[in-house]
């Protein structure tokens, strides 16, 4: 058995939602899931009809496919996002508006932040926690001190 700590359930599914796009993928996957179940004719009306008809259900479910593929393959999320985004945009035309507008803008904005997701970027740090930080920074370098070198000592 090894011998590190049992971790929960919470804790090991933040871990690996940070190692990946996960709102962008969700909203992408939403967004293909919305504008399927606002489809409205029958699978048998949509063979009869052709191509056309087949286009309604055939690019949003591959919404679907692109956001769980941004999910479990972040890797290649790039390539994923930016086939996403012109797919989403095709149901403008093949899906009742997109989805009336909802998944529309649901796999847009899901498909931009998969494209702008980093890896390897540090955690944002809000604006009053750096204020915090720079106040109790100067709090301990005063005017008369000696200049204080990287580790916050006097050089």
């Amino acid at each position: 058995m090894p011998s590190r700590p049992r971790q929960g359930l919470r804790p090991a599914f933040r871990s690996w939602r940070a190692g990946r796009p996960f709102w962008g993928g969700l909203l992408l996957t939403l967004g293909g899931a919305e504008i399927l179940l606002t489809e409205k004719a029958s699978l048998k009306v949509v063979m009869h009809i052709g191509m056309q008809g087949l286009a309604g259900y055939l690019l949003p479910a591959l919404m679907v496919l692109l956001g769980l593929l941004i999910l479990f393959n972040p890797t290649q999320r790039l390539f994923y996002s930016i086939t996403g985004v012109l797919l989403t945009l095709g149901t403008w035309i093949t899906s009742n508006l997109g989805g009336f507008f909802v998944g529309l803008l649901l796999g847009i904005v899901g498909s931009c932040l998969a494209f702008g997701w980093l890896p390897d970027q540090e955690p944002r740090r809000s604006r009053r926690r750096r204020r915090r930080e720079a106040r109790a920074a100067q709090r301990l370098h005063r005017p008369g001190d000696a200049p204080l070198n990287g580790a916050g000592r006097p050089a």
